[in-house]
Order: structure tokens, then C-alpha cells, then sequence
């Protein structure tokens, strides 16, 4: 199910009686298409007169681009519910799921019969509904290794850092060779995009079709030019 801002607030309303004993003050609920999570309570701190730390502006935010069974998606607000009942009543947890999150976590399963995680372990189904589906250019490195495995690697769309990649995995000895690519095909939305040397290891024809039509881009080292379609 997709969730809508009603609902939410309905759930809100009937998990805070039944679990919270009703003390969790309602907060504004903002609905997200972002790809990195489910669900997620946010607040500003400020300084108190004290020097102590104060949470304040709280704001649950839940993902509506997944398609989920209806108990995951009330396993999430529930999540979210308890990072909320930690932060508003200023408690201190050793770290974003340490030991008090996790004592509040167990019981609410426990207790109610629900399967609250810590993370969400998505469906390759429910993974590519979370992918990003806009199309947008990127520069794609694929790399050929020595032992006949093929990667790719997401480049930023700055000048010297595709050299700076080209150059120095080029030089690997495990390297055969690096060929460069402009695609805007949303395959590549998944990957990250970052310059750091590594790659994904993927199968070749899998490569090969997602980058039909792509650009071949042309580089000797100190420029790059961009060449003929694939």
C-alpha cells in the first residue's frame, strides 16, 4: 500500500494509546519520495539556558514510493514512533539504534505482535521501486579486469575527476582497460555517483544492453572528447 497523510495520522493516533500510553504529542507528518529510506523523525536542536541540549520542531516523514505490504509500512511509523518518544522526552540512547531503542523496540514486538527491525531488508522488487526513475546524464566508466570480470563506476560530470578516474585505474595491474560512456538511461540512477576508485562488478551483456545508445567518450590522459553513439 502507499501510505497517505490520513492514515498516518490515524495510525499515529491509535499506536500512540496503545503503546505509548497516549503521551506522544502529534507532529506535523510530511510525506517523502526520497530513495534512501522508509521512514524517519527529524528535529532542529537548540541551547538551552543550561547549556543542556534541546530537541524541538519534530517532523515524521514517510516514503511513499514503495509499494508495501500494510503491516511493514505500520511497522515503520511504529519505528519512527519510538525515535520520537526518545527525542521528545530528551533521553539519551548510546547511538541512533543503541540499547534503549532496541529495549523499547523488543518489547513493542513482543508485546504486540509486531516485527519492528532496526533496518528494512527490501525485495529486489521493492528495491527498484525505491530507484530513482528520473532520467538524468551520467558518466559511466566501465571497466574490464584481467581475470575477465567487467565493472562500471557512476562518475561525477567534472573534468578532472573522469581523469582523474581514468588515469589511475587505468594504471591498475589488474586493469585491461577503461572505456567511458554518456547515458541518461535511468538503469544508472541506482549507483552511486562519487570518484572514488572502485567499481561494480556486473554481468557484461547486462552492460552492454543498458548501454545501448549511449555516447562512447574519447580520453588520452589530459582531455576528453565526446565521441559517436554506441
Amino acid at each position: 500500500m502507499i501510505p497517505t497523510i490520513p492514515y498516518i495520522e490515524q495510525k499515529f493516533d491509535e499506536f500512540n494509546q496503545l503503546m505509548f500510553e497516549g503521551k506522544l504529542p502529534k507532529l506535523p507528518i510530511v510525506l517523502s519520495n526520497a530513495k534512501t529510506f522508509l521512514g524517519k523523525c527529524v528535529c532542529k536542536q537548540r541551547m538551552r539556558k543550561d547549556g543542556t541540549l534541546e530537541n524541538y520542531d519534530f517532523k515524521l516523514r514517510i516514503n511513499t514510493r514503495c509499494d508495501l505490504p500494510e503491516q511493514e509500512v505500520e511497522d515503520t511509523i511504529i519505528h519512527e514512533m519510538i525515535h520520537y518518544y526518545i527525542c521528545v522526552n530528551q533521553l539519551k540512547d548510546s547511538s541512533a539504534h543503541g540499547k534503549l531503542f532496541l529495549h523499547f523496540m523488543n518489547a513493542i514486538n513482543e508485546k504486540f505482535g509486531r516485527h519492528i527491525t532496526v533496518s528494512f531488508k527490501s525485495s529486489s522488487e521493492q528495491k527498484e521501486q525505491l530507484a530513482d526513475k528520473r532520467p538524468r546524464y551520467h558518466v559511466i566508466a566501465v571497466v574490464k579486469f584481467r581475470n575477465g570480470r567487467t565493472g562500471i563506476k557512476v562518475l561525477p560530470r567534472i573534468v578532472d575527476r573522469i581523469l582523474n578516474y581514468y588515469i589511475n585505474v587505468s594504471a591498475a595491474r589488474d586493469v585491461e582497460s577503461v572505456k567511458l560512456y554518456m547515458s541518461n538511461n535511468i538503469f544508472f540512477n541506482r549507483y552511486p555517483n562519487s570518484s572514488a576508485l572502485n567499481a561494480v562488478f556486473l554481468e557484461e551483456s547486462v552492460i552492454t544492453q543498458q548501454l545501448a545508445g549511449a555516447e562512447k567518450m574519447e580520453c588520452d590522459g589530459r582531455q576528453i572528447v565526446r565521441g559517436r553513439r554506441n
